[in-house]
């Protein structure tokens, strides 16, 4: 398991509620989270299959932009 960490756009409860349903779409994801509270809006995410472009790509198919760290 490796925890993969972005800079993104999603900054607010009703961003994370957006992005929901794509993260948990996704097939070797089994835990991600979003902080909000700091500047960069954190996202990370769990997984043993994805690599860091998979998570970029359902970040953007959600509409949300998404950078490595």
């Amino acid at each position: 398991m490796k925890d993969l960490k972005f800079k993104t756009n999603i900054n607010c409860g009703g961003c994370v509620a957006n992005i929901t349903p794509f993260l948990d779409k996704a097939a070797g994801i089994s835990e991600w989270k979003v902080d909000t509270g700091n500047a960069q809006k954190i996202l990370t995410v769990s997984t043993t299959d994805l690599t860091w472009e998979d998570v970029i790509k359902l970040v953007q198919e959600a509409g949300y932009k998404a950078e490595t760290l």
